[in-house]
């Protein structure tokens, strides 16, 4: 479901339709524990890169989840933040999978981070409007969504309904870590 009044500037309410939700995703660690998660931490706040070690886990991972129909390509969610932390993470993991990687995706505009939000719905709202589409970088098939953290699955939720309602036939969303938060 779409929070209470729904996602205004998006012009969506009530329920999600099933072809425009996500496919069931994984996540590589939890934020901050020792391991992945202080090898993530360490390369968004320290290095500014993620580890090749996260690269060749991640590519194992999702090798061994095997989602099907199998994913065609792989794009990411942009950040103005660290805009280009994930696209060099996603494009080393495209590589390391044979698949194509496109940045069909765009940050509208910045806003505060998820996990400063109080709720939910203040989660999805901070979000509303925030992302588009670059359908000239779109493929098609099956994608591999991906994304340093997780926090409320509102960026996924929304960035997977942009791809979907433009022909997309799966999202399977991909994170290296999960936060406390959710």
């Amino acid at each position: 479901m779409w929070p209470s009044g729904g996602l205004p500037r998006y012009r969506v309410k009530g329920k999600i339709p099933i072809e425009h939700q996500f496919q069931t995703g994984k996540a590589l660690c939890v934020w901050g524990d020792a391991g992945w998660g202080q090898l993530v931490r360490q390369g968004k706040y320290k290095d500014g890169r993620f580890a090749d070690e996260l690269v060749e886990a991640c590519a194992s991972m999702i090798r061994g989840w095997n989602p099907k129909p199998l994913p065609t390509w792989i794009t990411c969610v942009p950040s103005l933040r660290h805009p280009k932390l994930v696209p060099d993470f996603s494009q080393q993991l495209a590589n390391k999978l044979n698949l194509p990687f496109r940045v069909a995706l765009k940050k509208t505009d910045d806003r505060p981070e998820q996990k400063t939000m109080a709720n939910s719905t203040q989660q999805a709202r901070n979000i509303d409007g925030a992302f588009a589409l670059d359908e000239q970088q779109v493929l098609t098939g099956s994608v591999l969504l991906i994304d340093d953290m997780v926090d409320s699955r509102w960026t996924f939720t929304v960035v997977s309904w942009l791809l979907l309602t433009h022909g997309i036939d799966n999202v399977f969303p991909v994170a290296l870590a999960l936060t406390g938060h959710s």
